[in-house]
């Protein structure tokens, strides 16, 4: 099932999370967990399309919606992805509403866009086992506001059709700033509420990247209609350290004056 469908259908926001280790086995704990939805992430983490594959496979299984972040707007890794059985894509940086009228057409078939024709050959379409595919795959088009040239076209960008939704990043919306680090300065969320506010404008949905449990809360109550709360690779690195926290304790050797 496409996020567009599930966001029409939902009467709560949804909550989410990234899978950024590379592994099917830690996509397939993160999709057991009760969360609505799961970003399976090429852009930032080991990920190819071997890896996303099989962590599509691997979460076939469990009631949540997998979500893959392209590394870029190239259209050929966007057919690939698509090829691969991915319902739903993220795009990131995407700065402007002809930027955006680009990513969807790289992921619709003609004469809509210009998506290559392979679905005898993909898992998308079982291997064209499912009737009608070419004429409707129910793809979702999702594209990330990174910039604060994307902040002031959020609108347009929203706007544009066949984008079914946006995603805001305030790790790089901060970068662009020079306030790089600082996700939560004032300044960076009240770039965030203005994309917000120009998404809304066009009447799409749009989400946030909020690790921090108090922003995320925030963004919620701005509207945010998705968010993501956290990472399978911070979740390990924190619960690890907090272990080494309570149980590695500095030696007599090394307590020992001199």
């Amino acid at each position: 099932m496409s996020f567009r469908v599930i966001l029409e259908a939902a009467d709560r926001p949804l909550a989410g999370m990234w899978v950024c280790s590379g592994s099917p086995l830690i996509a397939e704990i993160c999709a057991g967990g009760g969360l609505d939805w799961l970003l399976i992430d090429m852009e930032h983490a080991p990920n190819g399309l071997e890896s996303v594959l099989v962590q599509l496979q691997a979460v076939a299984a469990y009631p949540i919606t997998p979500v893959v972040r392209v590394p870029s707007a190239d259209p050929v890794v966007i057919k690939q992805v698509l090829d691969l059985g991915a319902g739903t894509i993220l795009v990131p940086i995407v700065n402007s509403a002809a930027e955006a009228e680009a990513v969807v057409a790289a992921a619709h078939y003609p004469p809509r866009g210009r998506r290559g024709v392979g679905s005898a050959l993909a898992r998308s379409a079982r291997w064209n086992r499912i009737d009608g595919y070419l004429r409707d795959p129910q793809v979702s088009v999702l594209v990330q506001i990174e910039t604060l040239d994307a902040v002031g076209a959020a609108g347009a960008i929203a706007g544009t059709d066949g984008v079914d939704g946006v995603f805001v990043g305030p790790s790089d919306l901060a970068a662009s700033m020079n306030l790089i680090g600082q996700q939560t300065h004032p300044d960076v969320v009240e770039a965030v509420l203005q994309a917000f506010t120009g998404v809304r404008s066009a009447g799409k949905p749009f989400g946030v990247n909020a690790f921090d449990p108090s922003m995320a809360e925030q963004y919620l109550r701005a509207g945010a209609s998705f968010v993501l709360v956290g990472a399978d690779v911070a979740l390990l690195a924190r619960a690890s350290e907090a272990l080494a926290q309570q149980f590695v304790r500095p030696s007599e050797t090394s307590r020992a004056s001199y």
